[in-house]
């Protein structure tokens, strides 16, 4: 999601809500402690140089149950963060603290956010020598017309 998207989101919620990958809810005591701009620059495993930008929301939530943070105010803080911090329309990474702290993208569903769990990759797969996977087939499926026949000499 952009950031663009999430602030039009928020014009049309009265209340907020995170929705984890299994289900469960953040706790809606939750508050965001932090909006940035996280630039990351690197060379992948092909020797590629890449450069990439994307917002940050860390979600955080203490023993304060009577907070609730507000649509109008999310969006006050990602305003400020934009003019602060000369944010422009990136993609958003939400950090929350699970085991460990969690890297997420963000959806709408169009009640709650959707924290989407991410993965590593090789983004030089061409690149760095990893063999294509091999189609999978069921052997089921292979045609008894080009299998061998015993006594015919073929195996």
């Amino acid at each position: 999601m952009k950031l663009s998207e999430i602030k039009n989101k928020l014009k049309a919620l009265d209340t907020i809500a995170f929705q984890l990958p299994n289900g469960d809810l953040v706790p809606s005591h939750f508050h965001v402690t932090e909006v940035g701009k996280v630039t990351k620059n690197f060379i992948d495993c092909g020797g590629t140089i890449r450069h990439e930008e994307v917002v940050n929301f860390q979600l955080w939530e203490a023993n304060d149950y009577d907070h609730r943070l507000h649509p109008e105010k999310l969006l006050n803080i990602i305003e400020l963060s934009e003019n602060a911090l000369s944010i422009g329309d990136l993609d958003i990474e939400v950090e929350y603290q699970g085991d460990t702290i969690g890297k997420y993208n963000l959806d709408f569903d169009g009640t709650n956010f959707l924290l989407v769990s991410t993965k590593t990759d090789c983004l030089a797969k061409d690149n760095c020598g990893i063999p294509k996977e091999k189609p999978r087939i069921k052997l089921s499926d292979v045609q008894k017309v080009n299998s061998c026949i015993p006594g015919t000499g073929c195996c």
